[in-house]
């Protein structure tokens, strides 16, 4: 009778390795980059005005093209874009076109009367 009572005093002590533990969570922080790109008509409600700039925009920069994302990627190449009083650069960037048989047409200056105006890039 006195081993079983001792037995019955270790039991709980038997049951600790027994207990059911849930691990911490793990915890994973993503960064994701996106770039939205316009490829369709633009709609009728959109209202655009073309801009004049007084000075031409500087020398196109010679960018690095970094290594594609992943397949079906294409570069579209830096510009200049017009701050409302300076130039500033727009760096290239990988881009998914809308169709595999798309091409990008970069966007470019264009000297018009006392000034220049963007024409901007498209899909096509």
């Amino acid at each position: 009778m006195r081993i079983r009572i001792w037995m019955l005093a270790l039991v709980p002590f038997a049951m600790i390795g027994c207990a059911d533990e849930t691990p911490p969570p793990v915890t994973t922080t993503t960064t994701t980059t996106t770039q939205e790109v316009t490829t369709g008509v633009p709609s009728s409600a959109v209202v655009t005005r073309e801009v004049v700039v007084p000075q031409a925009p500087p020398s196109v920069r010679i960018e690095a093209q970094t290594v594609a994302p992943g397949p079906g990627y294409i570069w579209t190449p830096g510009y200049w874009r017009w701050s409302g009083r300076d130039y500033v650069w727009v760096s290239g960037s990988w881009v998914r076109p809308p169709r595999t048989t798309a091409v990008w047409v970069p966007g470019h200056w264009v000297s018009r009367g006392a000034g220049w105006i963007w024409v901007p890039g498209h899909w096509r």
